[in-house]
């Protein structure tokens, strides 16, 4: 079975149990978040073979986030704990509508003292795909090197690169560096999964087939971006199309969809999909995640990603 590989920061989250200021809350429900570890467990959860760079402080975070990644059957054999930083923790609040407001606990953690030197103790001779997002290099420089020196060692050995840009400009030092570093990466990559906002920021349009058109410049060979409930819009080497998305009843939580939609994409790939069937599978799985609360606890087995889509094809 071919093998994954993604690098990123997983967070102890916490959740409150009550809607208001997060100031003004007494009790949080604890679950794990970070955009690379939703897409580790929808990997795993799908029965693919995925494994997970990171580091950890040594502290009681960090078991609870191995425990989680164990159970989920994510390979740690690339786990590290750090015995000075510690792991990053972050609050979100509850809403009935709208997007919750989050309170980041990373600065300085043990993730962002990752290094290029880091990543070249890693084996990458059995893996097949290496997932990247933009939250890495927002976080430090040293983890900026880190990112790129894992794409950089991908590369030269003929690793299919997938990068979601997964914009979070309150980590970066400016929004032009923010911009910049992104679509250096994405040059880098073979395929790209940018929101459709995003795409704005990154190319200075939100026509998606302008936003393709950049990025295809850049020497991308395929852009798929997201288009929230609308769907997605895939350009390819060879074809070009809006496909629709799943309609849910209720959107209980917009945070990892995005993350949802990008397992689609990649375990599609992983299985030879035809690209229209892969876009159903990335639509279906986003679209299930925004009716949960946490940011994985939805992402879907196959039995029940299969009975998702047919209950809500027309």
């Amino acid at each position: 079975m071919s093998k994954v590989l993604l690098f990123g920061e997983p967070m102890a989250m916490f959740t409150a149990e009550t809607e208001g200021p997060l100031e003004e809350v007494e009790l949080f429900r604890r679950s794990l978040a970070g955009a690379e570890v939703n897409v580790c467990t929808g990997l795993a959860r799908l029965g693919h073979n995925v494994s997970y760079v990171t580091k950890l402080g040594q502290d009681p975070m960090a078991l609870y986030i191995k425990n989680f990644l164990n159970r989920e059957g994510i390979g740690t054999e690339f786990l590290t704990f750090d015995p000075i930083y510690k792991t990053a923790t972050q609050l979100k609040s509850k809403v009935s509508e709208g997007d919750p407001d989050v309170a980041y606990y990373r600065k300085g953690s043990a993730f962002s003292h990752m290094t290029a030197s880091d990543i070249d103790q890693i084996n990458l001779d059995d893996v097949d795909l290496v997932h990247v997002t933009g939250i890495p290099p927002a976080l430090s420089l040293n983890c900026r090197e880190a990112a790129f020196r894992l794409i950089e060692r991908a590369k030269e050995r003929g690793i299919y690169i997938t990068f979601d840009p997964n914009l979070r400009p309150s980590l970066w030092e400016s929004e032009e560096v923010m911009v910049k570093v992104i679509n250096e990466i994405a040059a880098k990559a073979d395929l790209i999964l940018p929101g459709v906002s995003e795409g704005l920021i990154l190319t200075g349009t939100d026509d998606p087939e302008k936003i393709a058109d950049f990025y295809e410049g850049l020497g991308v060979k395929e852009v798929i971006i997201k288009l929230g409930s609308k769907g997605a819009y895939v350009r390819t080497q060879s074809e070009s199309f809006y496909q629709e998305g799943f309609k849910v009843e209720k959107v209980i939580d917009t945070v990892g969809a995005g993350d949802g939609f990008a397992v689609g994409v990649i375990t599609g790939k992983l299985e030879g999909l035809p690209i229209q069937d892969t876009i159903t599978r990335a639509n279906a799985i986003g679209a299930i995640q925004v009716t949960f609360v946490s940011d994985n606890e939805g992402l879907p087995t196959r039995d029940e990603l299969a009975e998702f889509i047919r209950s809500h094809q027309k």
